[in-house]
């Protein structure tokens, strides 16, 4: 995927907003709506009202950068639709893109060191 991976912070704006937005519009609600800073490193995540949609702003560390997809069949499986932003991780940012049902994907848990026998 053409942008952030690895540990990124992952917010997701629950409730669709305008999609005629450009790259300044989602900025100022990641301001406003988020009470966040676009320019963080942080990916900020949005719906439009058709579940087909998504875009997502996020600052790269030389620009701010606005990606946008649509899916050709099917819909990307939303959160409750609520006021509110949800945190999402980057292995379930992934999952989201892809199409597929991002609630499905965990953390990795840690295994516990092998013990020698002695």
């Amino acid at each position: 995927m053409i942008g952030p991976s690895g540990a990124v912070r992952v917010m997701v704006a629950t409730k669709p907003v305008d999609f005629r937005k450009g790259m300044e519009g989602f900025a100022t609600l990641v301001r406003e709506s988020m009470g966040a800073d676009p320019f963080s490193g942080a990916v900020y995540v949005f719906r439009a009202k058709r579940a087909d949609r998504i875009k997502l702003v996020f600052w790269d560390g030389t620009g701010l950068c606005l990606f946008a997809k649509r899916l050709e069949d099917g819909i990307f499986r939303w959160p409750k639709i609520e006021d509110g932003v949800m945190r999402l991780s980057a292995a379930q940012l992934s999952a989201l893109l892809e199409g597929l049902d991002w609630r499905l994907v965990h953390e990795a848990r840690a295994t516990p060191a092998p013990t020698q026998a002695g």
